[in-house]
């Protein structure tokens, strides 16, 4: 090898046929690339198609992610959330990468397949209505959609009803002797949060005190990051259907852009992001 080049070839290859589970049949690739379904012959719906299966299956290991920080905050274990938080990040910059991706379909393109998705939408996915309820985002009226699979509308249920990650860290506060009103700790969870004065005056003390709790000053850092990124994905959302179908109305009866230009002005934190405006 004069050339310095490495010859793969040269080193021989002793495929074990006899071993009990293929690296196919281990991630179920047979099911996983068969799910691709186009129902017309359009080429752009393959894209489509696979665009928003990916997306499904990146906010499956969110979800895993979100449940295990979750844990670590009601605990008070917050060390091994860090790495969780950081696994988040890169997971939401695959989420908002798939924009970039569906981005290539022009509205020619996308029209000429629209019609056969019929009513079906993202406003639907089960998954983003659990992240969005894990992150407190909590509307009764949202799970109705998924009446007609009754497991996801139980766990969606389940889900309306219970503390948020946000609920979780506003007891940590006050277990760690920040003043967090009592009212908060024990409310209605299945209502959207409302802020409060108190817990920014609460943020304030842990950014003040950031050398002796510093865990918790780290916690706040992560939660902007994610609520930070999480409106980054809002804005690439609207301005991709904005690129593909301007201001028509979206499949599943939304209005379309100008429902999610709402939704860019939603924080998860928000006592996080005024508390930067009183240091």
């Amino acid at each position: 090898m004069a050339s310095g080049r490495i010859d793969l070839t040269d080193e021989p290859v002793h495929w074990d046929l006899g071993s009990s589970q293929s690296y196919g049949e281990y991630l179920q690739l047979a099911q996983l690339l068969a799910a691709q379904k186009p129902l017309t012959n359009e080429h752009d719906e393959m894209l489509f198609i696979v665009v928003h299966q990916v997306s499904e299956l990146w906010l499956k290991l969110l979800l895993q992610e979100l449940e295990a920080v979750m844990e670590c905050v009601r605990r008070d274990d917050l060390d091994p959330s860090f790495k969780m938080f950081g696994r988040i990040s890169r997971v939401q910059a695959q989420l908002m990468a798939v924009w970039d991706v569906l981005a290539t379909m022009t509205p020619a393109d996308y029209s000429a397949f629209r019609n056969a998705l019929g009513r079906s939408s993202g406003f639907q996915s089960f998954q983003y209505r659990m992240v969005e309820f894990a992150l407190g985002n909590k509307h009764p009226d949202m799970i109705q959609v998924h009446r007609r699979d009754p497991a996801h509308y139980a766990a969606l249920e389940r889900s309306l009803h219970a503390p948020s990650l946000y609920d979780e860290v506003l007891r940590l506060l006050s277990r760690r002797g920040y003043g967090v009103p009592a009212e908060l700790l024990t409310r209605d969870f299945s209502v959207a949060y409302l802020p409060h004065k108190q817990v920014t005056g609460a943020w304030l003390g842990v950014y003040h005190n950031a050398e002796k709790d510093w865990d918790l000053y780290e916690l706040a850092e992560r939660l902007i990051d994610l609520d930070h990124r999480f409106q980054l994905w809002r804005f690439q959302h609207m301005k991709t259907v904005e690129r593909i179908i301007g201001s028509k109305p979206g499949t599943g009866g939304t209005a379309g852009v100008s429902y999610l230009a709402k939704a860019l002005k939603l924080r998860f934190f928000p006592e996080l992001w005024e508390a930067r405006t009183s240091m």
